[in-house]
This record gives C-alpha cells, structure tokens and sequence, in this order.
C-alpha cells in the first residue's frame, strides 16, 4: 500500500526543519573538512609559531594569538605580512608580528590560513609604537593599525619603488643662513647633522618662510644617514613642505601620504617609504605613524590646529604619536608653530626640549602689531573706534598698505551673514519649522534657515513682534562685498569654506579669509587686518583664549617683514597684549600656571567616557583608578548622553590610561552597552 501524501496544511510546518536540517549537515561537512585539512597540514621545522596579532575590534582580544606556521608558507610568512587566519569560526585579517620556535599553547596550534601578502608592511618599530598609542589612549592595537597602514593596492605592490637618483643635497651655509633669526637654530642642525637627536620647541617669527626651515632641519637629517617625518594640519601645507624639499634637498627624496592622493598613489608612496625607497615622509596626521627608515627626526608644525587630533577612536593626537616615537626610536624632535601650545610650554618646562625662537629685536624689526583704538590720540581721531567693526584706522591702513602690495583681511565665519538676530529685542531669528538658525546667503536672498533651508521672508520676532533683522555676526563674504565698496577699484579675493586659495600673488589686493585658509603672498602680505577679535573669545571651552590667539599669529605671520598688523577687538585682553608683544611663549607660561592650578592638562592626564546613563554608572563603577584620581559628573549633554570625566595627577597619567584601558576590556569580555573613552581629548 503507498504511503499517504503529506497532508498540505503540514507542508509550511515541513519545510522549516528541513532547510534547518540541511544547514546542520553542511555545517557538519564544512567542519570535518577544516579538521582534516588542519590534521593534514605539514608544519615547517624551523620558527614553526607565528604570533599574530588578528583584527578584531574586541577590547578583550587585543592581543596576539599563535598560529601554526605550514611549510608552503615558511618564507612567505615573515613578521609584518598579511595573513588570514581562522578565528571565532570565519576568516578574519592580521598581521604577523614575530615568528618563534615554540608556543605557551597547550594543544595543536591552528595553522595560517594563507599569506595574504608576502610584502612587510608593519615594521617592528611602527608595531611597536601602535602598541604605545593604543595604551596611551586607553584603545586597540587594531583601531591604530587601521592608522597606521593603509588598504592594500594589489598592482601598485607588484610595482617597484624607485629611490632618488642622485644623492640628497645639505648646505650647512645655506642652512645656517635661513635658520638664522632663530636661536640656536644653527647649534640645532649641526647636532642633527652629527647623528644626534636634539629636541626642541621652536617659535616661528614673523614673515618666516617655515617650510624652508623644516627642510634644513630634513636635510641635517638626512646627511647624517637618517630619515624624518613631517606632519602639518592640511594639504595646503603638505604642498608648501613639498616644495621646498624639492628645492633645498633635491628631487625623488620624500614622498607626500595625504587622503586626497587615493588609495593607489597613498599604497605606493607608503611602499616607498617602507621598502626603505625614500626616507623622509610629509603628510597629515594620518603619516604619523609612516614606517620610516632609521627615524633621526620628526617635526609637527602647528600642534595647536584641531586638525592633529584624530577623530576616529582611540583619538589620538599627532603631537603625541611623534614624541612617542621620537622616545622609542632615539629620534630628535621639533615641535613648530608662529603660535605655542600649552603642550610644548609643558615640553620646555620640564626640560624634555629646548626653546628655538627669534630674539626680540628680530621681531621688533619683522612686524609692527597695534590695535585699534589703543591709543587716546586714535581715540581723539575716531571715536568709535573700539565699537565699530572696521574703523576708520582700519580703513586707513588698507589704503596706506594697499600702494605696496596685497593685504590680508581675517574674519572668523564663512559665509554672508551666517546668524540674525531681532533688530529691536536682539534675540536670535529661528526658524518656525524646525528651529533652527536663520541666515542670509547673498545680498538679495530671504532669510533662510541653515538647518532645513525654510525660507522666512515674513519673518517675526516672537518676543517683541518686530520684522526688522540685524547682523550679530558677518561672515567673509559679506565682508569682502563692505570693503569693495569702501575701496572702489581694488581687487577682493576671498579664501574660505568650499573655495581655499593656496597662493596669491604681490599685485594690489584685499584678500578675505577665514582662520585656516589664508591663501599664502608671494612676498608676504604688505599688511594684515584681523576683525571681529570678540568672537573667537567667546567660545566656552578650555583652548579658548590659546586658540584664539593662534588664529591670529598664523595670519600675522603671513606678513612681509617690516610690514604691519592691526588688531578690532579689546587693546587690555591678554590674548590680543600676547600679540602686539608678539609673545606666545609668554601666553602659553600663563596658560600652563592656570591650567596647573585648576589641575588641566598637561598638568594632569584627564579622561572622558560618555554614553548612556547606565553604561557611564557601570564604567565608573567598574573602573579601578589610581590613587588622587577624582571623578567629576556624570553630566548630561545636549545630545541626551551622559559624560563623566575623569583626572589623575600627571605622575599617575600612564596608570590611568591603563586603567581606562583594563576597563574597556572588562565591558568587552560581558558584553556591556559601549562607552565612549577619550584620553585628553583636544577639546572639552
């Protein structure tokens, strides 16, 4: 008799335990394969274990794991290639960090599952130092290597690297002529030059062509038989350093790493600089960790800008990565800038550098600064001097500078009015759709929100009822439209936000820019004017007044020398006194004994960890700091998580970060809601 016909109502109920059924045995199958395969393996004799450090983003994994090393990978397999191997059931990327001829393992060793490369692209040092970085700022070593080593290019590793054909050029003449207004900027380089490794703080003056002077500094290096690195905020900088080591040390001699080169161009230029190819690298922060050749020298220039400090986890910043280095490696150090950080000012104080910087009467002779409405005579001339935007000093020196060359105008927002406000009540105009700010993006454009781009021609203030606007703050293009006006027949540039000029040249200009993207003068700028000073002081945040400060000695060191700078703001405010005294160091002395006294770094190693309500309770119930550690918050912010912050005396800063960093992995290894753990993080 046939057996009966499944019944269709089951066939639904059917089907579900049959494809699970059928996933089990393939899983069976592809498991009894793997075994065999790894029962089969024929393991070299020789450095048979390789430890392999796997990238996996698990706090509590971040480690090295031992791997059997097959015959048919013996030579492939060498410390810093890529390897696949088996972990947690799938194939997952890694780097071999060493080879060893015995194991701490107990049992058979899973065997690499194949060399994904047989190119060494982490070398021992840059391994090294990852791991420095990654306990400093309480992260993983495989979070730092993803900054550390860029994508793999298959074609462009299969190409050569070809180094310079002619050997690198040092002018000890030259070198000491163009450091001279710097000291002892020659005592500097002739130690470079004689293979050591001095470390200094080096303050700019004003009208300095820098990157010229780093490239001596490289240059030094390289005669002595050593490489260097250079890191600077942005492209634009890379491409002046860029330049000018093609002038002073020749060309073929350096590569440039920047993520505007792409993928292929950034993998060859990093082949160049690990084959040993070229020994100097100039890049962003992302070269800070570029595996250069006997390391003798790396120079950050301007370590105050933002842009040093990583963005992605575990944050950190490139001044730091270089001085580690620099620690690990028996490196010199320069740490420039027309500005000075509290950072560097800690560096001098603790004698771990030297101070490089212009004596005063070079400064006196290279610029003149001044502020408008200092002087009761300026006030007899104009007075309204002080409250208004661009006085009539101000006016007066564009025409004066303008007979000799171009003049640089600093304003610290982009845009036309990037802000409005009540004409009558000044409180600020939102938008009644979604409450965001409203702005005026040309000359005849309505009101428009910046945040859902609602048009408010008919707008009303809800507090008073009055329709009319005003303009709290103006941004650079509406400034450039005000002094057009003002100098009929001159030419105004603007530089800023989307559109960034590089370079201008001597013709008679007004160039507008915003902090960060003034273009560079071919002879330097006959004048520079910096408005709007209150704006930048008016940030509540801890780099407030340093920051501020830094924006205008960048822009004032743009001058030619002999050539003037002129100041809007409050003539008895310490930051704009620092710059008529043209005194950074003098600010960063005063920064440092404030910070010191309210126990903020450098004085102390502070750390946040924000997130959830309930995740910040548990990290801070979890973390076991050292002793004198306090705990301030947790707070709320205005994004709805919540922030603690967390300080230790300097003396237990490395105890702290490695507290920070056993609690990551507690939190990992159960599993628990992530926080996030930034150690000094740039901006608080």
């Amino acid at each position: 008799m046939p057996p009966a016909a499944p019944d269709p109502a089951e066939q639904p109920e059917l089907l579900p335990g049959m494809v699970k059924a059928t996933a089990r045995a393939s899983r069976a199958k592809a498991a009894a394969t793997r075994a065999r395969n790894a029962a089969g393996v024929e393991v070299t004799d020789v450095d048979p274990v390789a430890r392999v450090l796997v990238d996996v983003p698990l706090a509590h994994l971040d480690r090295p794991f031992d791997y059997a090393v097959p015959v048919t990978m013996a030579q492939a397999a060498r410390p810093g290639v890529r390897v696949k191997v088996r972990f947690a059931g799938q194939d997952v990327d890694g780097f071999v960090l060493e080879r060893r001829d015995r194991t701490d393992h107990t049992g058979r060793l899973t065997p690499l599952r194949r060399v994904v490369s047989p190119e060494p692209v982490l070398t021992e040092a840059v391994a090294g130092s990852v791991a420095e970085v990654a306990e400093r700022y309480a992260g993983t070593r495989s979070d730092v290597l993803r900054l550390a080593v860029p994508p793999r290019h298959a074609t462009a590793e299969k190409a050569a690297s070809p180094g310079p054909e002619q050997p690198a050029a040092w002018d000890p003449a030259a070198a000491a002529a163009a450091w001279g207004h710097h000291e002892p900027g020659a005592a500097y380089l002739s130690h470079l030059a004689d293979g050591g490794s001095p470390r200094a703080v080096w303050t700019a003056a004003p009208g300095t062509d820098w990157p010229v002077l780093v490239a001596h500094a490289v240059a030094a290096t390289l005669a002595s038989g050593r490489g260097a690195l250079v890191c600077v905020p942005d492209g634009k900088d890379v491409a002046r350093v860029d330049a000018a080591l093609t002038a002073v040390v020749g060309a073929g001699h350096h590569v440039t790493l920047t993520a505007e080169a792409g993928p292929a161009r950034r993998y060859r230029d990093f082949l160049r600089v690990s084959r040993g190819a070229v020994r100097v690298a100039v890049g962003t922060r992302g070269a800070a960790l570029a595996p250069v050749r006997d390391l003798g020298l790396v120079v950050v220039w301007d370590d105050g800008d933002d842009l040093h400090a990583e963005p992605r986890a575990p944050y950190p910043h490139t001044r730091e990565v270089l001085l580690l280095r620099a620690g690990r490696e028996g490196a010199a150090a320069l740490v420039g800038g027309f500005a000075r950080t509290v950072e560097a000012a800690h560096l001098l104080r603790t004698g771990w550098a030297h101070e490089l910087a212009p004596p005063r009467a070079v400064v006196r002779d290279r610029v003149r600064v001044g502020v408008a409405g200092a002087t009761e005579r300026s006030l007899e001339r104009d007075a309204g001097a002080r409250a208004s935007r661009v006085p009539s000093e101000a006016h007066r020196l564009l025409r004066e500078a303008l007979e000799e060359g171009p003049v640089l105008v600093q304003t610290p927002r982009a845009g036309y009015v990037p802000s409005l406000a009540c004409e009558r009540c000044r409180t600020p105009a939102r938008c009644a759709a979604c409450s965001g700010p409203l702005a005026l993006r040309g000359p005849t454009a309505p009101p428009t929100c910046r945040w859902c781009a609602t048009q408010a021609p008919g707008w009303a203030c809800p507090e008073c009822g009055h329709r009319g606007l005003r303009a709290p703050v103006v941004g650079d293009a509406r400034t450039a439209e005000e002094l057009g006006r003002s100098l009929p027949g001159v030419v105004v540039r603007t530089s800023g936000g989307a559109r960034v000029l590089a370079e201008v040249d001597d013709d008679r200009a007004v160039v507008v820019a915003t902090p960060g993207a003034e273009p560079v003068a071919t002879t330097g700028y006959a004048a520079v004017l910096l408005l709007d000073t209150w704006l930048p002081l008016g940030r509540l945040d801890l780099r407030t007044e340093e920051e501020a400060l830094r924006r205008w000695l960048n822009a004032a060191g743009l001058v030619r020398p002999g050539g003037r700078v002129l100041a809007v703001g409050d003539p008895a405010h310490p930051a704009i006194q620092a710059l008529v005294r043209w005194d950074p160091g003098g600010f960063a002395q005063r920064e440092s004994e404030q910070r010191q006294a309210a126990h903020l770094p450098p004085a102390s190693r502070l750390a946040t960890i924000t997130g959830e309500p309930g995740a910040v309770d548990d990290a801070l119930t979890l973390l076991a700091p050292p002793d004198g550690t306090e705990v301030l918050g947790p707070v709320a912010l205005e994004s709805g998580e919540f922030r603690a912050v967390v300080r230790s005396p300097r003396v237990h800063g490395a105890a702290l970060s490695a507290a920070l960093g056993e609690l990551q992995r507690l939190r990992s290894a159960r599993k628990l809601d992530a926080v996030r753990v930034q150690v000094d993080p740039y901006s608080l």
